[in-house]
Formats: structure tokens, sequence, C-alpha cells
């Protein structure tokens, strides 16, 4: 009996012990990846299916590229747990995503001659607290037109006051905290109505050296849990504004679109033949926000459209102190349309 007891026992014991933590952290493993690619698919058909849908869908679509970082996890997890349905998972959702990670939006090159270079900063300074940097920046680049979002009050009479002579013409929306917005220029400027929004949003023609260049800021209400549909009416009526002068002439479109590219709503806005300054020079992915992790990790969502009588050429992210957003500064050249051909 003693060498019954001795001899069968331990081996069996041995075997199950080793077997069952084992299979459980295959379990876990396959289980945290299957939440892994269930999180990024729903993103990315969002994406597919050209929607922004509702919370928390907007808020993940600003940060579409960094979702690489759950996919690669998620395969690494259901490689170690020989979870093949999972790798194949994984595999599906990395072909287009990494396919949207492509920079959007028509990027053809006007083929008039060149007439005018402008140099254009766009800044959001929140709540005025950057005022003094961007004074500093503007001496330094010498922008000629500048659109600031959430320029308050104090914020405005700076402005006023210390470039004054730099950019004499202005357009303004007046408020407390993020309402104010204003556009500085070095050249005149005709007042256009504004764009409505929660946020000042004002509009201008200028004239650079006898062509009406319209201009126009964009600041339409961020994506927080509540105020999506306010997001989406305000972009929407940013993308009826540029569809509007579709055929006006030259136009600009600048500011904090609190939007990316993975926007639909922002896509929209970029198929009335809009380009973005920024990609055409290259940055296309560079983020502007939030500037304190940037530009190790944020998204782009300050932006500088022009319409297709503009080739860009340098962009720059400014890292301006006391504010969220790095500012946009991009070189554009506006050419000269080309004359119909007359019927014979």
């Amino acid at each position: 009996m003693s060498s019954t007891r001795t001899s069968s026992g331990p081996s069996t014991s041995y075997g199950s012990s080793a077997d069952v933590p084992r299979g459980r952290g295959r379990a876990l493993g396959a289980w945290c990846a299957g939440l892994l690619f269930a999180g990024v698919s729903a993103v990315v058909a969002c994406r597919a299916a050209d929607t922004d849908a509702m919370t928390p869908m907007p808020q993940l679509l600003a940060f579409l590229p960094w979702l690489l970082v759950p996919t690669g996890a998620g395969l690494l997890l259901s490689l170690l747990a020989r979870w093949r349905t999972g790798l194949l998972w994984g595999v599906l959702v990395l072909g287009p995503l990494a396919w949207f990670i492509e920079p959007y939006g028509n990027t053809d090159e006007p083929r008039g001659l060149a007439v005018v270079r402008l140099r254009v900063l766009a800044s959001n300074v929140e709540f005025g607290w950057a005022t003094d940097a961007l004074v500093t920046a503007v001496r330094r680049e010498r922008p000629d037109v500048v659109f600031v979002s959430e320029c308050e009050y104090g914020c405005q009479a700076t402005l006023r006051a210390e470039l004054g002579t730099a950019l004499p013409y202005r357009q303004a929306v007046e408020g407390d905290t993020s309402v104010g917005s204003v556009i500085l220029s070095r050249y005149p400027l005709t007042p256009s109505p504004v764009v409505p929004g929660v946020m000042g949003m004002p509009g201008a023609v200028a004239d650079v050296d006898g062509r009406p260049v319209r201009l126009q800021l964009a600041h339409p209400q961020p994506p927080l849990p509540r105020q999506v549909t306010v997001w989406k009416r305000e972009l929407g009526r940013l993308r009826d504004f540029a569809d509007d002068h579709r055929d006006d002439g030259p136009l600009i479109l600048a500011g904090d679109f609190n939007a990316s590219q993975d926007h639909a709503a922002f896509r929209r806005i970029l198929d009335t033949g809009l380009r973005d300054a920024a990609r055409l020079a290259g940055s296309g992915r560079e983020p502007s926000w939030p500037s304190r992790t940037t530009p190790a990790f944020g998204t782009q969502i300050d932006h500088v459209l022009v319409s297709g009588e503009f080739s860009a050429g340098r962009a720059r992210f400014l890292d301006l102190p006391r504010t969220d957003h790095r500012s946009l500064l991009v070189d554009v050249t506006l050419h000269q349309a080309r004359q119909a051909r007359r019927a014979r």
C-alpha cells in the first residue's frame, strides 16, 4: 500500500498544477487581446463608414494613428496565447488602420504664375494667457496675416497696442475667455459676415496688392462628451461657408478646428476643394495639441486651409508658453488664375 501512494500521486499532481496556470494565462491573454481588437475595430469601422458617430468615437478618432499601439499589443498577446483567430483579427484591423493613417485630401499644385507670397500664422492663445508669447513670435516671424483664437478683451487690447504698426488692420469678435477671436493683417481688410458659433469666428476680405483674398477664422466648439452635436453643426457651417465661396477666388480658412483629418466633419470641409497647407508642406501628421505632450504624442487640430490658387512652402509648428496649442506658421504663394480659353 505504501508503494502505491509514492509511485502514482506525485506524477499526476505535478502535471496538473503546471498546465492549469498556463492555460489560464493564455485565456487571459486572448481575452485582453480581444478587448483591444474590439475597441480598435469600432473606431476603424467609424472611419471606414465616414462617420464621427457619438462619444467616445470623435475623441478616439482624433488619435487614430496611435491606435497602432493597442493593435500591436493585441497581436503580441495573441501570439503569446497562441490564439490564431486573434492573429487574423489583428492583421485584418491593421490593414485599414494603416491605410487611413495616410494624409487625406487633394495635393494638386496650381499652374498659374506666382504673384504674391504670404506668411500665415494660426494661434490659439488659450484664454489669452499666451498673448505676450504670441507678440514675441509675430515680431520674430513677421507674418502677413494672423488668425488668433481665444483672444479675450485683454488679449485684443495688447495685440492692438503692441502689433498695431506691423499689422494695422484687424477684424474681431470680442468676448471673454474662449469667445474672443481676431484676424490681424498687413493688408487692408473689408469685414464679411461671421460664421455663427459658440465662439467667435470672424471673417474678412483682404486687399493683397489689388487682389481680393477671403480670410475666415475657424474655431468650432470642441467635441466634449455633451457637445458633439454642436461640434458637428459648427464644422458643418464651416463646410457650407467653404462650399458657398468655392468659386469666389482665393480663400484662406485657418484656426483651431478642434478636428483632425480623421474626423468625417473635417474631411467634408476638405472635400469642397480646400487643401491643408501643412500637408502640402510635408507636415500633415505633425501634432499641434496638446502642446504638453507634442511632438511625441498628440493630434493635429490646428490647420491653415487654402483654396486651389495657393501653393504651400515651409510649415512650422511653434511652441508658445502658456497655451495648450502649438501655433502653425506656413508660407503660401498665391498663383494667378489660368485664363479660360476663348471659343474658336
